[in-house]
């Protein structure tokens, strides 16, 4: 929060928190406050979205734009995805995203370019391609590839008109045929995995369901970063959350989390927080290039409850002890109530958020199975050891505001974890060698 450089490696400060901050915080970096820039992004972005979604903007036919299609790998991609998906069943921001498709191109397989331009009209396409340096060799092939789609259909003069760009560097984005004014700006002290409050989440999502909702998103993160940053360790949620999976991977010797959403609309959330996790601790040597001498980091997965009881909680029940995160949602986003039924469709879905952290804790004995009359030959396949760690959020709603809550939450956490491993928790140098 102070803008020091403590992504070392790299030189860096580490303010994904700038992002989301009130226009009036002060966040230096090299003593610059940076809060008026990003928020000059943001207006900028606002502003283009209105543009765009007022049907002003129009492509190279005089057509108005309703689809997007976003280019990006990795941090520019999974956690725009992971925000998208969360929203797209959310009745308020469902209602703004009307008559609209937003779409993520991220992998340099063309089956992925197909997918994501499938049934889609260049006429009335728009396409954000996101990159920093405009050089990501993925996503660079993959905006060539879109080009010549547009191109092919509408002719060269159109491109002005159907790409816009997430990037600092203009020189190229000049080059590559985009209005450098179409250019939208985030910075070096920006990790890509920690970039979806940037223009690189802000500015398809705002397309898609307008700069309103997502600054709700935005505001929801910034509550949590207030949180971490002011409340007391034994009551702080971050904080306790990186305790408990410090405590889990490096004294107990369970590498591995579930994260286990009872919500569909959060399906993205577990591949985001691979990333997000695997990608920041993964990591053999402290801050000061010195070998660890225990295990860091942890291995990540997940699915939405219950498609997972019916898929690898067999192993988490009576294999390998794997802690798991429950997340569950009070008020669901699209509440069902069937004539004759006994509970509503998300109260099925809550019982059994509420009973799986019971029976992975409690388990049951040999007696409880032979005072109901198991054979005894059975018995030792029906044991569940129990006493195996779980923690549960419970959300009020899923909204805009508490997505935004749940992403900064994971972050901080991520963060915690580094900081006691004492490793850099901000740069990816195993990425790069596979670059």
């Amino acid at each position: 929060f102070n803008g020091e450089k403590i992504n070392s490696t790299e030189n860096r400060s580490v303010l994904h928190v700038a992002l989301r901050a009130p226009r009036d915080a002060v966040i230096n970096s090299d003593g610059v406050n940076v809060v008026p820039e990003v928020w000059s992004v943001k207006d900028k972005i606002k502003q283009f979205s209105e543009t765009f979604r007022s049907g002003s903007w129009v492509g190279a036919t005089g057509k108005p734009l309703t689809n997007v299609v976003s280019v990006g790998i990795g941090g520019s991609f999974l956690g725009p995805l992971f925000v998208h998906t969360a929203l797209q069943t959310d009745p308020e921001a469902a209602e703004s995203a009307k008559g609209r498709q937003l779409r993520f191109l991220a992998n340099v397989d063309p089956v992925d370019v197909a997918r994501s331009i499938k049934d889609l009209d260049p006429e009335t396409t728009l396409v954000v391609v996101v990159s920093k340096t405009f050089t990501t060799a993925e996503t660079m092939l993959n905006a060539r590839t879109i080009k010549e789609w547009i191109v092919s259909s509408l002719g060269p003069q159109a491109v002005s008109k159907h790409m816009i760009a997430v990037s600092t560097n203009l020189k190229l984005v000049k080059e590559f045929g985009i209005d450098p004014n179409n250019a939208f700006a985030f910075w070096d002290w920006v990790g890509g995995r920690y970039s979806v409050c940037s223009a690189v989440g802000v500015l398809p999502l705002s397309l898609q369901y307008g700069f309103p909702i997502v600054q709700k998103f935005l505001e929801g993160a910034s509550s949590i970063d207030n949180h971490f940053r002011t409340v007391s360790f034994e009551k702080n949620i971050p904080v306790l959350l990186g305790l408990l999976s410090v405590w889990n991977v490096s004294f107990l010797g369970y590498p591995a989390r579930a994260i286990l959403p009872y919500s569909q609309a959060l399906e993205k959330l577990a591949p985001h927080i691979q990333q997000l996790s695997m990608e920041s601790n993964g990591k053999g040597v402290s801050i000061d290039g010195v070998p660890l001498p225990y295990e860091a980091g942890e291995i990540d997965f997940g699915e939405p409850g219950t498609n997972g009881q019916h898929s690898f909680y067999q192993l988490i029940h009576q294999g390998r002890v794997i802690p798991c995160d429950f997340i569950g949602v009070i008020k669901s986003q699209q509440p069902v109530y069937l004539k004759g039924e006994t509970v509503s469709n998300h109260d099925e879905l809550m019982s059994n958020f509420f009973a799986q952290p019971d029976a992975l804790a409690y388990g049951k004995t040999p007696e409880q199975l032979r005072s109901e009359n198991v054979s005894e030959n059975l018995i030792p396949h029906k044991t569940f050891k129990g006493n195996r760690p779980s923690l549960s959020f419970l959300l009020s709603s899923l909204s805009a505001y508490e997505i935004g809550q749940l992403l900064a939450i994971y972050e901080h956490r991520i963060a915690v974890q580094g900081f006691i491993w004492g490793i850099n928790s901000f740069d990816q140098w195993g990425v790069e060698l596979g670059k």
